[in-house]
């Protein structure tokens, strides 16, 4: 008999984990960008990729778009395109950190132009929302100062808020905005929106349509990221996780890598406060292959986050509120330990195979042969990356 209980397998059985375009193209350290075979030309064939994850894991429907990397003359056929693949189009993600304009901010800057030209550029953003059915817009800015004194911080709030009411007032009733916060980087002296309370003052002022977008590696070391989870699942503001993991700073390596046992705790927050299979929470992978072949990347990504749900709804949830309302230390932290200790693999593979996927979705995928296909047929051209 399975260690995973019906009511967890139909949890399972709802799970989706967006992924993100540019998780196929190439990437690389502050110092260079590598390139390596078969990596997609184009939107078409980043989504061609996404949807080979999808076909073997069943957890992955959507792709996110990053725009203006993800341009193309026609978004109905890159919709048609993604449909046909058995996947279909997700969030929309800005871009304000790659134009000389913005070397001093975008949504933030002096220059009420430079604002009025990141302004504009989330409101193509939404023409494209508009034409893939896509109902997130998220906004992650690289903005910020070095030094003390550089930057007036307090109009810097100001004009940010000013510039997001704008972006706001364009939503349609079934559209959001997504505000994604990140502890430092590329600024060093303060960030614009450094942690999640300032996500949340500034999304709060604008709505009921705009949330906080929580990325697992944006915090400083230490952080109790399921404690901030928690919170804003209790405000109601939890709009969308970026899962990744961190040994350091935003190392965007495979989630789950540096430590499980954070992802396990994350989840387990995200399942007690009603955020599991929640259609106003969304999963996504925000993550860079550098090193890693990337398809296979997302496999193991997708999976990791797979089974640190299921060991998640695992735990005894009534033992650990009886422990911890007597006191009982050691017991309440058993219930925990003894469900991430569970070894969830197996009963997965076979739950998989019972869904016509294959149990190893990884050999799956290296025995499919996909990977050397695209490899010889994409000689030329130009490499989709940062940038592109």
């Amino acid at each position: 008999m399975s260690i995973l209980t019906p009511d967890i397998l139909a949890a399972l059985e709802k799970q989706s984990i967006e992924l993100p375009s540019w998780a196929f193209g190439n990437s690389g350290t502050r110092f260079k960008v590598f390139s390596t075979p078969g990596t997609p030309r184009d939107p078409y064939e980043k989504i061609s990729d996404a949807a080979q994850v999808h076909a073997h894991t069943g957890l992955a429907p959507t792709v996110a778009l990053h725009i203006p990397w993800d341009i193309v003359d026609s978004f109905d056929d890159l919709r048609r395109h993604a449909e046909d693949h058995g996947v279909s189009l997700g969030t929309v993600n800005s871009n304000t950190f790659q134009d000389d304009d913005y070397k001093f901010g975008a949504l933030t800057h002096e220059d009420a132009a430079v604002r009025r030209k990141a302004i504009d550029h989330h409101l193509a953003c939404i023409d494209v929302m508009d034409a893939t059915g896509s109902r997130d817009l998220k906004i992650w800015l690289a903005e910020g100062s070095n030094y003390p004194g550089q930057a007036d911080l307090r109009g810097r709030q100001d004009r940010l808020h000013d510039s997001l009411q704008q972006i706001y007032a364009r939503l349609d009733d079934h559209q959001r905005l997504v505000l994604e916060y990140k502890f430092f980087e590329p600024a060093f002296y303060h960030t614009d929106v450094p942690d999640w309370g300032t996500s949340y003052v500034q999304v709060t002022a604008l709505g009921d349509k705009a949330m906080v977008c929580l990325d697992t590696g944006h915090h400083a070391p230490g952080t109790n990221i399921e404690f901030i989870v928690m919170q804003l699942l209790r405000l109601g503001k939890l709009g969308s996780f970026d899962f990744n993991s961190r040994f350091y700073a935003d190392d965007d390596l495979i989630v789950g890598a540096a430590d499980p046992f954070q992802l396990f705790r994350i989840l387990f927050e995200v399942i007690r406060g009603g955020g599991l299979n929640n259609p106003d929470v969304a999963f996504m992978l925000d993550q860079c292959h550098n090193i890693e072949d990337k398809i296979p990347g997302q496999i193991r990504s997708v999976l990791n986050v797979q089974e640190m749900t299921a060991r998640a709804l695992l735990v005894d949830r009534e033992a650990l509120a009886t422990a911890q309302r007597s006191g009982d230390v050691l017991t309440a932290n058993a219930v925990f330990m003894d469900a991430f200790s569970t070894d969830v693999r197996p009963a997965l593979s076979a739950w998989r195979e019972e869904r016509g996927l294959p149990a190893d979705p990884m050999a799956a995928y290296a025995a499919s042969g996909y990977g050397q296909r695209i490899a010889e047929e994409r000689v030329g051209g130009v490499q989709a990356g940062w940038g592109a």
